[in-house]
């Protein structure tokens, strides 16, 4: 079932929570994230493949490879995010997409809004960073 969003839409707290429709926003959302990341992936391993690292000067091809090297991490962490996409749009698929993973409670729409990878609530999410740092203190 295909929902038309209606212009400028944008999910508030006023309709009923993950309707088909926000559901949909959500989806268009991720969506178009995904392309981008695409888009640019694709763009940076072309310029990889266009730029020379035998540059006769040394401190030249050290800043390229430097250059390189940032590149390279940036795309990983987006390949990354690229799969946490996809894992919220299966959600969306399953309707569990919107609720925390912790407590079955809806996550903020703002959250979801800044962060439609979300799986925790704002909450959640900071008892486990809480967690994470008493377990790294120790």
């Amino acid at each position: 079932m295909t929902v038309k969003l209606p212009k400028n839409y944008r999910p508030s707290e006023d309709e009923t929570f993950m309707n088909p429709k926000m559901r949909e926003y959500f989806r268009q959302k991720l969506l178009a994230w995904k392309d981008e990341l695409q888009r640019e992936s694709g763009e940076t391993l072309q310029h990889l493949q266009e730029v020379s690292l035998h540059e006769p000067d040394i401190a030249d091809r050290a800043s390229l490879e430097t250059d390189r090297s940032l590149e390279l991490r940036t795309r990983d962490r987006e390949r990354k995010l690229i799969s946490k996409i996809d894992a919220a749009l299966r959600r969306i698929e399953e309707d569990s997409y919107g609720y925390c993973e912790e407590t079955g409670e809806p996550i903020s729409l703002r959250r979801l809004e800044a962060r439609p990878i979300a799986t925790l609530s704002i909450e959640s999410q900071e008892r486990h960073e809480r967690m994470e740092r008493t377990h790294r203190d120790d």
